[in-house]
């Protein structure tokens, strides 16, 4: 077998290929400090967008779906109003929902969340702490994490967060009683 001029073993040229693979899909899949499902999301400062600054800890107790966004992403404004109204519906009741802005421009991230009428915390994440550290390598990210602070599960893309779909969904992972 020949591949660009290189004559390779059939063996040997599945093993490099899989070794790039890996080292590309490494590389694409996770982002510096990423916590990956399953483990304890570490103490974190939340910097208050509109409203408070407070600390991730601050949310333990009870479910929490965190929703990472920016406003210059057309995916992350289609779906806020579906998690505003998921939050109207559930929020603070049977879990909490708090947004995380990656926007670098304060100004235009505050400006969203008031346009857009969202009722739920929202925070801007400064320096990629809470970007890196919840992998949102692709926005928007919505990460379901448990009363006791373990990360549930990671979706990427956008979502209609109060669709039957999705709220069975958050029921099934949050282990919630179906109302």
């Amino acid at each position: 077998m020949r591949w660009n001029g290189w004559r390779l073993r059939p063996v040997k040229g599945l093993a490099i290929c899989l070794c790039v693979m890996q080292l590309i899909g490494g590389v694409l899949a996770a982002t510096p400090g990423e916590i990956p499902v399953g483990a304890l999301l570490p103490e974190a400062q939340l910097n208050g967008l509109v409203g408070s600054p407070g600390k991730l800890s601050s949310f333990r107790g009870k479910p929490l779906l965190i929703n990472v966004w920016a406003s210059w992403c057309g995916p992350c404004r289609d779906e806020m109003g579906s998690i505003e109204r998921l939050s109207r519906r559930y929020g603070g009741k049977t879990f909490n929902i708090i947004g995380i802005s990656t926007d670098d421009d304060y100004a235009a991230a505050a400006k969203f969340v008031k346009v857009s009428g969202v009722s739920f915390p929202n925070f801007i994440d400064r320096n990629l702490v809470l970007e890196n550290m919840l992998g949102a390598n692709r926005l928007p990210l919505t990460v379901l994490v448990d009363a006791e602070g373990r990360v549930i599960k990671k979706i990427s893309g956008s979502r209609a967060w109060d669709s039957p779909e999705a709220i069975n969904l958050i029921t099934q992972a949050f282990r919630l009683k179906t109302q």
